[in-house]
C-alpha cells in the first residue's frame, strides 16, 4: 500500500489542532516592537515571558472563521483577480497565440530556433505576473502533440507549459498570489522589490530555457536518448495534428484581448512603482480589464458573469486555504506562544552571516513546500513567523520573502503535489523517469537559489 499525504486542508486543521494543544504546554512570551522606517520590527533583546493563555475547543472551531475576517482584504482580492482571468481564458486568445506560432515553426527557420525560448518565457510570465499554475495543466494536451510532431518527445512537451510555469511562479516579480500577499502580510509595499526580482526571474527562466533546449536538440539528433522513448512510439502511432491544421490564425478579437492583458500587466507595473498602488487599485485594474474584454469580444452580460463566476468559484479552495492558513497565527497569536516560537527558532537560522541565515531560510521553506503547495496558503501560513524571525536574525524582509518564493522551486518534482501528479498522469509519464529527467535542472535550481540569495544578503537589498 503506497503513502499518500492527507490533503492540504486536512493538514492545514491538523495544525491548527496541534497549536490549540501545544498553547497548553508551551510557555507564554513576548518581544517588544520598535519603529524602524515607519514599520514595526522585533527588538531581538526585549523575549520575556508572558502568563500563557491555552486555546480550547471552542477556540479551535472558531478559528478558522476569525481567520476568515481577518484575511478578508486577501481573500476578495484573490478571488476577484480569479474571476478575472478566467474571463480572458475564455476568449481562446492565450490558445490562439500558441497555435499561431506552432503553425509558423514549419515555415520559419527563426521559430524553428526560437519556439522553445518564446513558449517557456510567456509561461514563466504568466507564472510571474498572474500565478498561472493549475491553468497550465490543459496546455500540455497541446504541447505534447506538437513536441512529438517536432522530432522532440513528451518530456519536452510537458516541461514548456508545466516547469515554464512553475519557474515564473516561484521566481515572481508581479505575482499576487504569493509576492502581494507575502509582503502584505511581512508590511512592507506591494511589490516593492521589483528590480532584483526581476533579475532572479530572468537567471531562472534563462536556465530553463538553455536546460531544455539542450536536451531537445539532443533528442532530435538521437531520439533514444529520450527519457520516453517507449512510450512516445506509442503515441506517435496515434498522433492527431489535426487541431494546428484546421487553426486558421489569430483573429482580431484574439490580438486585442492580447493588447488588453499586456496593457493591464504595463498599467499594474506603473501605479505599483509609481504611485504605490495596493490590493484595492490592483483589484481593480484586473476588474477593468475583464470588463474591457467582454466588450471587445461582445461576450454576452450572462456569458461574461457566468465565466466570472466559474473563474472566482475555481479560486474558493484557494481562499479557505488563506482562511485555515491565517487562524494558524490566530490561534498562536491568542495563545500568546509566536514569540516563544520564534526566540526558539531564531538560534536555528542565525548564523554568523546574514547569507547563511537566509539560505537557511530556503531550506526551511524547501521542506514547508513538500507538505503545502499553495504559494497563497504557504505565505499566509509562513510569513507571520518568517518576516519577523528575519528581523531576529539580520535578514531583510525582502529577503524572507524571496527565500519562500525560491522554496516552491522544488514543485515540479515533488509528489505530494496535486499539479505534479495531474500533469504526469495527463501525460503519461512515470513519475521516476519524470525526476531522471529533471533531477540534473533541480541541482541547478538550488545551486542558484543559494547563490542568489546570497548575493541579496550581501548588498543588503531591502
Amino acid at each position: 500500500m503506497k503513502f499518500k499525504l492527507p490533503n492540504t486542508f486536512v493538514l492545514l486543521f491538523a495544525l491548527l489542532a496541534l497549536i490549540a494543544l501545544s498553547t497548553w504546554f508551551v510557555p507564554g512570551g513576548q518581544y517588544d516592537t520598535v519603529l524602524v522606517n515607519g514599520k514595526k520590527v522585533v527588538d531581538p533583546d526585549t523575549f520575556r515571558h508572558v502568563p500563557a493563555n491555552p486555546q480550547g475547543l471552542v477556540a479551535l472551531l472558531t478559528a478558522p472563521i476569525k481567520g476568515f475576517v481577518e484575511a478578508a482584504l486577501i481573500i476578495g482580492f484573490v478571488l476577484l483577480v480569479g474571476g478575472a482571468f478566467n474571463v480572458l481564458h475564455k476568449t481562446e486568445a492565450i490558445d490562439a497565440m500558441i497555435k499561431s506560432v506552432a503553425k509558423a515553426h514549419s515555415r520559419s527557420q527563426l521559430v524553428r530556433v526560437g519556439l522553445i525560448p518564446l513558449f517557456v518565457t510567456l509561461f514563466s510570465i504568466g507564472g510571474a505576473t498572474f500565478g498561472m499554475a493549475e491553468e497550465a495543466i490543459p496546455f500540455v494536451l497541446i504541447f505534447i502533440p506538437l513536441a512529438l510532431a517536432l522530432r522532440y518527445d513528451s518530456v519536452v512537451g510537458v516541461a514548456i507549459p508545466f516547469v515554464g510555469s512553475q519557474i515564473g511562479f516561484a521566481t515572481a516579480f508581479l505575482n499576487p498570489f504569493n509576492v502581494g500577499i507575502a509582503q502584505q502580510i511581512a508590511g512592507v509595499p506591494m511589490f516593492s522589490g521589483l528590480g532584483f526580482r526581476f533579475v532572479c526571474w530572468l537567471v531562472f527562466t534563462a536556465v530553463t530555457i538553455a536546460f531544455l533546449m539542450v536536451y531537445a536538440a539532443r533528442i532530435k539528433a538521437d531520439p533514444r536518448r529520450s527519457y520516453t522513448f517507449a512510450l512516445d512510439e506509442e503515441k506517435r502511432k496515434s498522433l492527431d495534428l489535426s487541431a494546428f491544421e484546421r487553426f486558421t490564425g489569430m483573429t482580431l478579437r484574439h490580438k486585442l484581448v492580447l493588447w488588453l492583458f499586456a496593457a493591464t500587466l504595463g498599467g499594474m507595473i506603473v501605479g505599483v512603482v509609481k504611485y504605490e498602488w495596493y490590493i484595492h487599485e490592483i483589484g481593480a485594474l484586473f476588474l477593468v480589464m475583464a470588463i474591457a474584454v467582454g466588450l471587445v469580444t461582445r461576450l454576452k452580460a450572462d456569458d461574461w458573469v457566468a465565466a466570472f463566476v466559474g473563474g472566482a468559484k475555481d479560486m474558493v479552495s484557494t481562499a479557505l486555504v488563506i482562511a485555515l492558513a491565517k487562524a494558524t497565527v490566530v490561534l498562536l497569536r491568542d495563545g500568546h506562544i509566536i514569540d516563544t516560537l520564534l526566540h526558539h527558532l531564531a538560534p536555528w537560522v542565525e548564523s554568523s552571516s546574514a547569507i547563511f541565515s537566509a539560505q537557511k531560510m530556503f531550506v526551511i521553506q524547501s521542506v514547508i513546500n513538500f507538505f503545502i503547495h499553495s504559494g497563497t496558503g504557504q505565505a499566509a501560513l509562513t510569513m507571520p513567523i518568517m518576516a519577523p524571525l528575519a528581523d531576529l536574525v539580520g535578514v531583510t524582509r525582502q529577503l524572507a520573502i524571496l527565500a519562500f518564493q525560491f522554496g516552491e522551486l522544488s514543485t515540479p518534482i515533488i509528489p505530494t503535489s496535486g499539479i505534479t501528479v495531474g500533469v504526469l498522469a495527463l501525460a503519461g509519464i512515470p513519475y521516476t523517469t519524470w525526476v531522471r529527467a529533471m533531477l540534473k535542472m533541480q541541482l541547478a535550481y538550488f545551486v542558484i537559489a543559494l547563490i542568489l540569495l546570497g548575493v541579496g544578503a550581501s548588498i543588503g537589498w531591502a
